[in-house]
């Protein structure tokens, strides 16, 4: 979270100053669920065709929705089944599991619980990682000859399903089909390890690498009393001081770079290229982390020197095509505005160019943080 002030270019039309910055605030939720929730489109050709319907689809309704429902809709998306391999997981005593060599597959269930829900140390076992992986057996996609639905779309192969009951943290839950997979993860979406795993991240994000812990235990207090309800914790983390009053230390990503370069600049992108192709440089290529756990989310992955040295590159590029056209005093009072430090404003206006200025702006450190 940033203190500094921030205002809407007057030559944008048709949307006000606060339209703009919930727009922004917006965007920011979707990029930190997709890459909680991430896939990879270098998994392969089916990965890179679901890999736009993947945000489009299963996070972006739901960034102010409920957690519950977000975790059902991205386990139960294509794009996200295909990643992590559950189309090719068996129940062992399921008809497909005793005709075929194949057998369970754990990957999907693994992932759930570590990265997207209990977190590591949130109180399950392997045990109940195999549990799970159990439950959600049948959980696939149709494919395109369409026996099992639309193709490309959801589908549950009972076929496939390792039949019975089964007991995960405790609890036990019937064979009902599909039905046993949504209820284990609505209740796994209510379990307090998931409240404080998700706080943390949240804040982590937002605030600091290190968040405040009475912070952190605020946003844990409001997952667990709304339900998960993610505009509640979205607007408790607007709300608390703790989150204005931290030192601004967070590094913008490059995605978060690149994208704050544009907005500054007004600029829609005619050639989505340069965009596509500055993340590729700067190491955080769309929709393309290296695992599960998605691209990182601390200063010491994005604050390296030779990061430092690729964004230098980006924004003398930046500034070359369009410097002569812009004053980068007047972008410094719209970026940064009161936050701008004094050696700040001495070194963009002793620049010997404009393009020189703008280049020095989009690398200060009041613009390289967030």
């Amino acid at each position: 979270m940033s203190s500094r002030k921030h205002s809407a270019p007057r030559h944008w039309r048709g949307c006000s100053a606060r339209c703009w910055r919930i727009c922004g605030f917006t965007e920011r939720l979707v990029v930190f669920w997709s890459n909680h929730f991430c896939i990879s489109a270098n998994k392969g050709e089916l990965a890179r065709m679901w890999a736009g319907s993947f945000e489009r689809e299963a996070i972006r309704p739901h960034v102010f929705g409920r957690f519950a429902d977000m975790l059902r809709a991205v386990e139960q998306h294509p794009g996200m089944l295909f990643f992590l391999d559950n189309q090719q997981s068996l129940g062992p005593d399921s008809r497909a599991g005793q005709n075929r060599k194949r057998g369970l597959n754990e990957n999907l269930a693994r992932e759930i619980m570590e990265l997207h829900t209990l977190g590591v140390g949130g109180g399950y076992t392997q045990e109940d990682v195999t549990s799970l992986a159990r439950i959600i057996t049948g959980w696939t996609f149709a494919g395109r000859q369409g026996q099992l639905g639309a193709p490309g779309s959801f589908a549950f192969n009972a076929n496939a399903h390792q039949p019975g009951p089964q007991q995960l943290l405790g609890k036990t839950y019937e064979d009902n089909g599909v039905g046993q997979g949504d209820a284990a993860l609505a209740d796994i979406a209510r379990h307090p390890s998931t409240a404080k795993f998700i706080a943390t991240k949240f804040a982590r994000h937002f605030v600091a690498d290190e968040p405040p812990p009475a912070l952190v235990g605020h946003l844990q207090e409001i997952f667990t009393k709304t339900d998960g309800n993610l505009k509640a914790l979205a607007l408790a983390l607007v709300d608390s001081e703790d989150a204005w009053k931290a030192p601004l230390t967070k590094m913008r990503s490059p995605y978060e770079f690149m994208v704050a370069t544009g907005r500054l600049l007004a600029r829609v992108p005619e050639d989505p290229g340069l965009y596509l192709n500055g993340l590729n440089v700067l190491g955080q290529p769309l929709w393309t982390p290296a695992g599960p756990n998605g691209f990182p989310d601390t200063n010491a992955a994005w604050a390296a020197p030779e990061g430092m040295k690729l964004r230098l590159d980006m924004s003398s590029q930046v500034a070359s095509r369009i410097g002569n056209n812009i004053d980068p005093r007047d972008l410094l009072e719209l970026a940064v505005a009161d936050a701008a430090s004094a050696e700040t404003r001495r070194t963009i206006e002793r620049a010997e160019s404009r393009q020189q200025a703008l280049a020095l702006l989009l690398m200060s450190p009041e613009f390289q943080r967030r």
